[in-house]
């Protein structure tokens, strides 16, 4: 029982280090490993000991010590109960992404879903282990918007979501420099070459997480701001998302949906008739939709804000007009998808 507590002891204290420390950024992939294999021991400890009353007291006896010692160490420290052991994989991620003194190399493992991390004992436990922990907590802290349909992004990308969150949030509490936040998001991005399409739905999950502070609005509104100045990427983003999802995305970020709107216009002009088809076509390289599901978009931006429809139908009227004011089939694409909006 000494070694047990011992080491109990010893994970309150990196946990301490891992959430205020600078001394995180000497840490490398066997450093994490080790720190993620202790936060599971404790979880196993918690999982063993937690209906033996006479042992659980002993234990709480243990962390009241160390975290009495921490607390006059180390101010504003956040104190770990015994009712915080289960979720310790959950506590040692969440601060390190609150650390902005991480290094990126162990960010970019962190978002990594690909690569397994090896532990101390030679055993293997990739990060979608780690999201399914925090997934099975998110109930509890209610962290992603219940107004949002999460269904469709998959577990994976809403934890790697939460996670872009914390991390932007620790970044911008630093002070008025965004250069920081926006190395990380392009550290991300450039790690996620060839997984694009996952990337886009962690943004997607990132902006539909709740915003219950200033420090939340306001990481989503860097996010956002960033996401604006890539037009190829939010292109991709609105060519991916479901018509479900960019409504629920539209209803949060009224910046987000003007300019997913935009996109969605750019594509219309950059369409063409195709005889063969029956069917509008887009003529340009890149991402894209199909005439049907511009459509379904523009429909899911009206229903996101009703007041939307009635500017853009009046914009689209008037280059309709500049077309020739024709109502036939396959003569101006803004009069078939004036007609078809309106179906």
């Amino acid at each position: 029982m000494e070694a047990v507590l011992k080491n109990l002891a010893s994970t309150v204290e990196m946990l301490a280090v891992a959430a205020q420390s600078d001394a995180v950024k000497h840490w490398d992939k066997q450093t994490l490993s080790r720190a993620f294999h202790w936060a599971r021991y404790c979880e196993h400890v918690f999982s063993r000991f937690h209906n033996n009353a006479a042992i659980r007291r002993i234990m709480e006896k243990q962390l009241q010590l160390t975290n009495q010692t921490l607390r006059d160490t180390i101010p504003g420290y956040t104190e770990v109960s015994f009712s915080d052991l289960p979720r310790c994989q959950h506590l040692l991620l969440v601060r390190l992404l609150n650390n902005p003194e991480l290094p990126s190399s162990l960010m970019k493992m962190l978002f990594d879903t690909t690569r397994p991390v090896k532990t101390m004992h030679g055993d293997y436990e990739d990060v979608t282990g780690l999201c399914s922990h925090i997934v099975q907590c998110k109930s509890v802290y209610k962290v992603l918007s219940p107004l949002a349909d999460m269904s469709a992004l998959g577990a994976d990308a809403e934890v790697q979501g939460e996670m872009l969150m914390e991390r932007l949030e620790a970044l911008l509490n630093q002070g008025s420099e965004t250069c920081r936040a926006e190395q990380f998001l392009g550290s991300v991005l450039q790690g996620c070459e060839g997984a694009l399409q996952q990337f886009c739905l962690v943004i997607a999950a990132a902006l539909l997480t709740s915003k219950n502070c200033t420090a939340q609005t306001a990481a989503h509104d860097f996010l956002l701001d960033w996401l604006q100045k890539k037009h190829s990427l939010l292109q991709y983003m609105c060519s991916l998302l479901s018509p479900t999802l960019l409504k629920d995305l539209a209803k949060e970020h009224q910046k987000l949906r003007d300019a997913s709107c935009n996109v969605l216009k750019k594509w219309a002009s950059e369409m063409e008739y195709s005889l063969s088809d029956g069917e509008w076509v887009l003529t340009s390289t890149g991402p894209g939709v199909s005439f049907k599901k511009l459509t379904e978009l523009f429909l899911a931006l009206f229903d996101a804000s009703p007041s939307l429809r009635g500017d853009v139908e009046k914009e689209l009227n008037a280059l309709k007009i500049s077309d020739g004011d024709f109502d036939v089939t396959g003569l101006s694409v803004w009069g078939d998808l004036l007609s078809a909006l309106n179906m």
